[in-house]
């Protein structure tokens, strides 16, 4: 993405371009005029496949991609190598928006609507994935935008974590509601939501404890948190470097929680780029914002074309 350093989606952009310049190998760069065969081109295929694979993405997506790239190239008929070019990189292009071009949520845009109480959006992740540093770096973004939100420490679980949210907190200058460890963490987003009501502020950013690996006591808590608190958005936040279990999470709070959007973090050390492909395609749930950076201010808004362009450009 821009300004996010030159080895980003490296892996990826390189299985792109090799594939190119393999199948102009194969079909032959001397030949003036020819019609694309499968037999040409198998072989490179089933490289692709592997390339895609190493590059963080799922095995069922990286199929549909492959099986994409050769329906566009067999029967083509081409001049010469740089028409291979093109027709690669316009399949790959096509096949990753159909894929990531999801229309989303517009955050500002639902706070700014006229409402009958707060709108309240509720963070969803496992530890280490940097939801409680994203939550900062969206509370910072609304402060910058004139929209002072509430934050509701609800991660009673984990030692620390109240804490942590709290420094957020006091550093960005916005009111944060807490609990003893231990409490019912749906009580603790429901005061923060009633004293957001009683003061007059327009969004509850709800906080909740994750686990290293996701469990039933976990989703049992996160249901009580959602029956209570009625959030308007369910945001799962997953960390890009951790490809296939990025995808088998985002699969798992789906299915027991609901998920409405995702974040993407650690964007700015993702050499390889394929998690954010495979976790849309497997929840069918568009990336609302990726994180750049480990200041507040490196977080945007995502663009599926950016990102597609960033690989296939």
């Amino acid at each position: 993405m821009i300004g996010v350093g030159a080895l980003v989606f490296d892996r990826l952009r390189k299985a792109v371009s090799k594939t190119a310049s393999l199948i102009k190998t194969s079909v032959g760069e001397k030949i003036a005029y020819k019609e694309i065969k499968e037999d040409d081109i198998s072989d490179v295929l089933d490289e692709l496949l592997m390339a895609l694979i190493e590059a963080d993405v799922a095995y069922e997506v990286a199929e549909e991609i492959v099986e994409h790239v050769k329906n566009r190239l067999v029967g083509a008929k081409v001049k010469r190598g740089e028409d291979i070019d093109r027709i690669v990189k316009e399949a790959f292009r096509e096949k990753l928006l159909e894929i990531l071009d999801i229309e989303a949520p517009d955050l500002l845009s639902m706070v700014k609507a006229q409402r009958s109480r707060p709108l309240v959006v509720l963070f969803l992740g496992v530890n280490g994935v940097g939801k409680t540093t994203t939550i900062a770096k969206i509370a910072y973004m609304l402060k910058n935008n004139g929209i002072t939100p509430v934050l509701a420490a609800a991660d009673t679980f984990r030692a620390g974590a109240q804490e942590q949210l709290a420094k957020h907190a006091e550093r960005i200058g916005v009111p944060i509601i807490k609990g003893r460890y231990g409490s019912d963490p749906a009580s603790v987003a429901h005061d923060a939501i009633s004293h957001a009501e009683s003061k007059g502020y327009r969004i509850v950013l709800v906080d909740t404890a994750g686990r290293m690996h996701v469990d039933y006591d976990l989703m049992g808590e996160l249901r009580k948190i959602v029956r209570v608190t009625r959030p308007d958005l369910k945001i799962l936040v997953v960390d890009s470097l951790t490809g296939n279990d990025a995808v088998e999470q985002a699969k798992i709070f789906d299915e027991e929680i609901g998920v409405d959007g995702v974040i993407l973090t650690k964007t700015d050390a993702d050499v390889k780029g394929g998690t954010a492909v495979s976790v849309v395609y497997t929840i069918k749930k568009p990336i609302l914002y990726i994180g750049t950076g480990q200041d507040y201010g490196d977080i945007e808004k995502f663009d599926a074309k950016k990102y597609v362009e960033a690989i296939v450009g």
